[in-house]
């Protein structure tokens, strides 16, 4: 694949005023995340918060 063919990918992936969501958050920036909505970080809740963003 060239990078013509690479643009164009990403072009169709993000069109104008869209992005992509990067989920791959770590767990001390999920922690930040959910200490400032009173959420206990644990596994439990990360995969429901991970639920509710692709469900």
């Amino acid at each position: 694949m060239n990078t013509n063919d690479l643009a164009t990918v990403a072009r169709a992936m993000a069109p104008a005023g869209r992005g992509i969501l990067a989920a791959d958050e770590s767990t001390g920036t999920i922690k930040k995340r959910f200490d400032g909505i009173n959420i206990e970080n644990t596994e439990d809740n990360r995969r429901a918060y991970r639920d509710l963003l692709f469900t």
